[in-house]
């Protein structure tokens, strides 16, 4: 009977969690919905962004702009270091992390996690910015830098969330903290194939564009000519923030459909897993119960046998 009770509670556990990984399932498959639908209206956008900014800067020249260098030197220290940051040779960059705010998303995290480490290790005095609940709690027990972190709470992305960002991520890049902008995020190539990408922000090259577009199945830019009034730094200062605005908008949205398709796929596993387990809790339970009836009946029938003699 005690054998019996362990597995009828085992049971009753186990149906609960199926409950709570089904109702995420159907959670995340709605979210699912609203992220690919966003990411689909969002796409041609992000892929127009890249496509005009690597014409104009194909057609820019020689163009001097505070953007296709290190940081601003105005408010940079001695030999143009940032104050508070270490001296030495080798370019500082900064690495923008998109994580999740929740877990319970099998491997989508970790990727991000292993890549940024990493990564990290080809960079001069790196520094994380981090978006996200759950890359602030794995990077604050690492030796990296945290420069600032942001939560969204897991809603869904907007054009505000990535103002925020592009703002404080071009500050901090014209004050001189950091000579390179880097993103990662997971870029998802179909339902089943989420991978981690690093994406070069600032400053701006043509090459890496012209690189980017060919990877993501473009055509190589032709170079064109444009004239720029009433100059070619003023039409970049005012040209470059609305760019890594929506640049930055494009990753977030790209890494909350993942999200949700990567915790989508792990709680239809979870599920399954439960499933079989359940099944087989259920088969145990069914013989311990059998043989317990048996058992019973086998003494009723010796002890009426007895009495008979």
């Amino acid at each position: 009977m005690a054998n019996l009770r362990d597995v009828r509670l085992r049971m009753k556990a186990i149906e609960q969690t199926l409950q709570v990984t089904k109702a995420m399932n159907l959670i995340s498959t709605s979210k699912l919905r609203r992220g690919r639908r966003l990411l689909e209206d969002t796409e041609p956008f992000f892929t127009r962004v890249q496509k005009s900014m690597c014409d104009i800067l194909s057609g820019a020249g020689n163009v001097r702009s505070r953007y296709f260098g290190a940081g601003g030197p105005d408010a940079a220290g001695p030999a143009g270091k940032a104050p508070g940051l270490p001296a030495g040779g080798g370019k500082r960059g900064a690495v923008m992390v998109i994580t999740s705010d929740k877990g319970l998303a099998g491997g989508y995290n970790a990727n991000i996690f292993r890549e940024v480490n990493q990564f990290c290790q080809t960079l001069g005095h790196p520094v994380l910015i981090l978006i996200g609940t759950i890359g602030y709690r794995y990077f604050a027990h690492s030796p990296q830098v945290i420069l600032e972190n942001f939560s969204f709470r897991s809603r869904l992305p907007d054009m505000e969330n990535a103002r925020e960002i592009a703002d404080f991520v071009i500050s901090q890049y014209l004050w001189g903290s950091f000579d390179e902008i880097y993103v990662v995020y997971t870029h998802m190539f179909s339902a089943v194939k989420l991978l981690p990408v690093i994406r070069q922000i600032l400053p701006l090259s043509a090459e890496k564009l012209q690189e980017d577009i060919a990877r993501s199945g473009g055509k190589k830019r032709v170079e064109l000519r444009f004239e720029y009034l009433p100059s070619e730094e003023e039409v970049f200062d005012a040209l470059v923030p609305m760019y890594i605005k929506g640049i930055i908008y494009g990753c977030l949205v790209e890494a909350y459909a993942s999200e949700q398709s990567a915790r989508m796929s792990a709680m239809d596993e979870a599920s399954k897993s439960a499933e079989e387990m359940l099944g087989a809790l259920r088969l145990s339970y069914n013989r311990a119960r059998q043989a317990g009836i048996t058992q019973e009946m086998t003494e009723i029938v010796s002890g009426s046998a007895a009495l008979g003699e």
